[in-house]
């Protein structure tokens, strides 16, 4: 017998350069929906991927990306880049979700603002974190984070530069080392913001290295997904978020 596809047909605005949003949503995606990607430009691809670059794409104009997406009838629109809506703060990040939401129909989850939610859903108030980012937004990112309750215990920054096609060609081994760098006694889970990093190939690993949570972006927006619409999962989800559902 055919699987349905009616369960729900998620919609996906992704930065136009990056790579790993995609695979990583299908590897999650629950059984009987669909995904339909539109991808946002904004940015100039070969700029370090700084706070000004991250700021403009979030307050890039995407009526247009709207339009598209909402040709599907979308049950859901994940805007799908963390940093963008960060370096301008939670309310922007509130705001953003609230006019896909009227721009679309649908239920709205911006990267950033399911970060928080996943944190909150296991009940960490004190987190190690990381991220490919340059130094300045890794900053506002722990303000991001302190904004919404939640401490940052240590930090691990990249250490370099890297281009917007740099992040996503980082390793999942390099993913695992900067977790562990992330780590800290008092640290309650791991958060590795980034839609682009190879974060869920290694979740499994790094919680049986370390034996406490992760939370990635893309992890973090399928989770609040399935929670929301009261998906089905399949077996395999990587990490202990999923026993939350």
């Amino acid at each position: 017998m055919t699987a349905p596809r009616t369960l729900a047909k998620i919609g996906v605005l992704v930065p136009f350069t990056n790579t790993n949003l995609e695979p990583d949503l299908e590897l999650m995606r629950p059984p009987g929906t669909t995904l339909h990607f539109q991808r946002l430009g904004g940015y100039h691809v070969d700029e370090i991927p700084g706070v000004d670059q991250m700021a403009g794409l979030g307050a890039s104009d995407i009526a247009h990306d709207l339009r598209m997406i909402s040709g599907v009838r979308p049950s859901a629109v994940l805007y799908g880049c963390t940093s963008a809506t960060l370096t301008h703060g939670p309310s922007f990040d509130a705001d953003l979700a609230a006019r896909i939401k009227t721009g679309s129909g649908a239920l709205s989850l911006t990267a950033a603002g399911s970060l928080i939610a996943a944190i909150k859903a296991i009940g960490a108030t004190k987190v190690g974190f990381s991220s490919p980012y340059v130094g300045e937004i890794n900053d506002q990112a722990i303000a991001f984070l302190a904004e919404n309750g939640i401490e940052t215990a240590n930090r691990a920054d990249i250490g370099r530069e890297l281009g917007n096609y740099g992040q996503g060609e980082l390793t999942p081994d390099e993913v695992f080392d900067l977790s562990c760098r992330a780590d800290h006694p008092q640290a309650q889970a791991i958060v590795l913001s980034c839609t682009d990093m190879r974060s869920v190939e290694a979740i499994d690993r790094i919680e049986a290295t370390l034996g406490k949570p992760v939370i990635t972006s893309n992890q973090a927006m399928m989770f609040c997904l399935m929670r929301a619409l009261d998906l089905p999962h399949h077996d395999g989800l990587p990490g202990h978020l999923f026993d939350r559902l």
